[in-house]
């Protein structure tokens, strides 16, 4: 299983909205592709927050493949409708992890 992480760092302002959002719209639309297992959102703690809360947004795959085909179908509207949304509002960077256990 592979795990797709995004951390991300919305600002103050949005913080509330966008964690709605990511909860109920856009966690089913990641899951409508077919491709997404299963979403989960984590804050991180211990960080500084002056800019606004830290969060992990966790999208479980079955394999690479299907993070392939996610990013040839998928990533660039999915990024697109965030940016709408919150663009200039949040700081994201991406990692991609294998579950070994």
């Amino acid at each position: 299983m592979i795990l797709y992480n995004v951390t991300i760092k919305p600002d103050w302002d949005i913080h509330e909205a966008w964690v709605e959002w990511m909860k109920g719209e856009h966690f089913n639309d990641m899951q409508s592709t077919g491709l997404i297992k299963r979403c989960q959102l984590l804050r991180l703690l211990d960080m500084d927050e002056s800019d606004g809360p830290t969060y992990a947004c966790q999208y479980f795959l079955d394999g690479l493949a299907d993070y392939q085909e996610y990013l040839d179908k998928f990533a660039d509207d999915m990024r697109q409708r965030g940016d709408r949304l919150w663009a200039g509002k949040y700081v994201a960077f991406r990692s991609l992890m294998e579950i070994v256990n």
